[in-house]
């Protein structure tokens, strides 16, 4: 199992010591559990966090420098880049965690706790908004030129921070550091009722970070592909086709973790009960978790290999960089797409003004 801190929402602090069955008197040994995380997690965080950072920087910087967000589209593509930098920036700590103990001290274990929790929810709720975006632009075209303005794309956004921030207080709040038998852990502690908090946090991560958003998705995208079928356009298309596959990326990196930690909320009540299982979920645990981290270095790759646009600002931020970055401008790579070519292929972030038109 991980150490994040959603993972301590689901499993107590001898999930890699043992787990008592009262009706056995066996312990459930996990010690192979904990071996294989110190082992293969502390490299696979730092990959993440390194090819995280580097990739949604750019673009961060891309929309600042060359799009300037003139559009709602904008708005959302910037706070989504946001959202996935403050969910790596948690990375390092938990890399350093999983490999030894807990030695950032309490206050930086509740900071880190609600980072990574804020960055999960946020992550989730603007790709779901950026579904509602693509649905308003292409099914209620008229009303989406008064609905999908900067205006309103800022307002969103806030709100939405506001309710990724109230839903990760409990990470904040009851994010603990403690030392037993010599080692310190950095975990989520319920003094009272502490079955009944744990079950709660777990159905709060599934119904908000999978459900909600999975419902909404889902009738967005059988929207847009029923009116498509009524009105080919290749613009729209080309847009729908870009968040399409952010969204459904996200959703396939994200929901098997989401599966586990229903399945653990399921041990947690004792309904399941099997020793061999829970090391297989501990197992699994560690695998989809790792498995949704990967998703934070995603959108940048998808933004350049499938956005022309987004990928010649790539390309002249780079030419535009001093120092080593300035060397790339001679790559190969690069060359095969400095190129004018035509400006009918488009990103999430530069659809808004061509989808108008075509409407």
């Amino acid at each position: 199992m991980s150490s994040t801190a959603l993972a301590d929402t689901t499993l107590d602090e001898n999930t890699y010591n043992y787990y008592l069955y009262d009706y056995a008197y066996k312990p459930c040994t996990k010690e192979g559990v904990k071996a294989f995380g110190e082992l293969f997690l502390p490299p696979l965080y730092f990959l993440v966090f390194l090819f995280g950072l580097l990739g949604n920087a750019m673009v961060v910087l891309v929309l600042c420098k060359y799009k300037r967000l003139k559009s709602m589209t904008d708005v959302y593509l910037l706070n989504l880049a946001l959202s996935d930098l403050l969910f790596v920036f948690s990375l390092p700590f938990w890399a350093y965690y999983a490999a030894d103990q807990w030695v950032f001290g309490l206050g930086l274990c509740k900071i880190v706790s609600w980072m990574y929790l804020v960055g999960f929810y946020s992550d989730i709720f603007f790709i779901m908004l950026m579904s509602i975006d693509r649905y308003l632009a292409i099914v209620h075209a008229v009303f989406s030129l008064r609905a999908r303005t900067l205006t309103y794309g800022v307002i969103t956004s806030l709100v939405t921070w506001s309710v990724a921030v109230l839903a990760s207080l409990p990470g904040l709040i009851f994010s603990t550091s403690y030392t037993e038998h010599n080692h310190t852990y950095c975990k989520t502690s319920y003094s009272l009722n502490s079955t009944a908090w744990k079950v709660l946090s777990s159905l709060e991560i599934n119904v908000l970070g999978l459900v909600i958003p999975l419902g909404i998705m889902l009738f967005c995208y059988s929207s847009i592909i029923r009116t498509l079928k009524h009105c080919k356009n290749e613009k729209k298309t080309k847009a729908v086709k870009m968040i399409f596959t952010v969204v459904v990326l996200s959703l396939g990196f994200w929901t098997p973790y989401n599966i586990v930690l229903f399945l653990e909320t399921l041990v947690e009540l004792q309904v399941l009960q099997d020793c061999a299982l829970e090391r297989h979920l501990d197992y699994a645990l560690q695998a989809t978790e790792t498995l949704a981290f990967v998703h934070c270095c995603l959108n940048p790759v998808i933004y350049f290999f499938l956005g022309e646009k987004f990928r010649k600002y790539i390309i002249q931020l780079f030419k535009t960089c001093r120092g080593p970055f300035a060397l790339c401008q001679y790559c190969g790579f690069l060359q095969l797409y400095s190129a004018d070519t035509p400006s009918s292929s488009y990103t999430q972030s530069t659809v808004d003004h061509d989808l108008h038109e075509a409407l």
